[in-house]
């Protein structure tokens, strides 16, 4: 139970979170970025988790995936925002920021970070997407009207730190028959691939994409 601060219980030798131990996956480093990359971008939708700038609490908004830096070999992830909306105030204040993303099947993934609001036009434009219109409108001023050159519109540049994520290793009906299994033995079900990126492991990857280049 070393480094823990909090516990309910003592398992003496056995993992007390057999699940984690069973499902734990060491793939080599490309295979886990390119896995986690593949997941978030299929999955599209994502929890953004941001540290609300009046109180303090955490707040979380659904945003759609617009696309990734590939200078950071696609490790960072691109989101569109309106500039004038809460969740910039929040990331003036503190840039800390959590992304989930999860889908019907229950793989998950979860990825914590430092994002950026980037006003640059080029960048706005490379991204732009004609259903931001229905976002934002039209004030009918010629300035603010939901296309490109829009001030309001802006990107949030989520910079990966550290990532966890989990994807299936079996199909649905072999997942249900190890459940299954694992709930009349008691021996924890193998249903997933579980994997972290640690901050070495991120700085590896950008470093080894940028001496390619």
């Amino acid at each position: 139970m070393s480094g823990k601060t909090f516990s309910n219980a003592d398992t003496g030798n056995k993992p007390a979170d057999p699940y984690k131990a069973k499902n734990k996956d060491e793939a080599p480093l490309k295979e886990k970025i390119e896995d986690l990359i593949s997941f978030v971008e299929a999955s599209k939708f994502g929890m953004m988790t941001t540290k609300a700038a009046d109180s303090g609490l955490l707040v979380s908004r659904c945003m759609a995936l617009a696309g990734k830096a590939s200078e950071d070999g696609g490790i960072a992830f691109i989101f569109h925002t309106n500039t004038e909306s809460g969740k910039t105030d929040d990331l003036a204040t503190d840039p800390k920021i959590n992304i989930a993303f999860i889908n019907s099947s229950g793989e998950w993934a979860s990825i914590s970070g430092e994002a950026e609001v980037i006003t640059d036009r080029d960048l706005v434009k490379k991204h732009y997407s004609r259903q931001l219109k229905a976002w934002l409108g039209d004030l009918g001023d010629g300035k603010h009207d939901g296309g490109p050159d829009d001030p309001r519109i802006g990107v949030i540049k989520v910079n990966t730190i550290t990532a966890t994520y989990a994807v299936a290793n079996r199909n649905a009906v072999a997942r249900g028959v190890e459940i299954a299994k694992g709930a009349v033995t008691g021996e924890a079900a193998s249903v997933n691939k579980l994997r972290s990126l640690t901050a070495e492991e991120i700085n590896t990857w950008r470093t080894s994409v940028n001496l390619v280049k």
